[in-house]
C-alpha cells in the first residue's frame, strides 16, 4: 500500500506566494492610477501627495474630465527618482 502525506503548511505557503505573484502581474497591467490608488501605492496620504508631489513640474498626470489620472510606469519612475533625490 502507498501512503502519501502532504505538508499543508508548505502547500499554503506556495499557494500564497503564487497568488501574490499573479496579483502583482495583474496590477502591473494597469495603465493609470487614480489619486486613491496612488495614495495606496505610495503609503502617502492624498493631502501629502497634493501638497508635495502631484503639482510639482514634471510629475506625470493627466486630467480626464474632472478626474486626474497618473500613468503607472511614468509615475513609478518619477517616484523612484524623487525618493532618491529627497530621501
Amino acid at each position: 500500500m502507498i501512503t502519501v502525506e502532504l505538508d499543508k503548511d508548505y502547500i499554503e505557503q506556495e499557494f500564497k506566494a503564487e497568488l501574490k505573484k499573479r496579483l502583482d502581474e495583474l496590477e502591473s497591467q494597469k495603465v493609470f492610477w487614480d489619486i486613491k490608488e496612488l495614495s495606496e501605492k505610495t503609503s502617502m496620504s492624498i493631502s501629502h501627495l497634493k501638497s508635495h508631489l502631484i503639482y510639482e513640474p514634471g510629475f506625470p498626470r493627466y486630467k480626464v474630465g474632472k478626474k486626474q489620472v497618473f500613468p503607472v510606469k511614468e509615475t513609478q519612475e518619477y517616484l523612484l527618482k524623487w525618493v532618491k533625490e529627497n530621501g
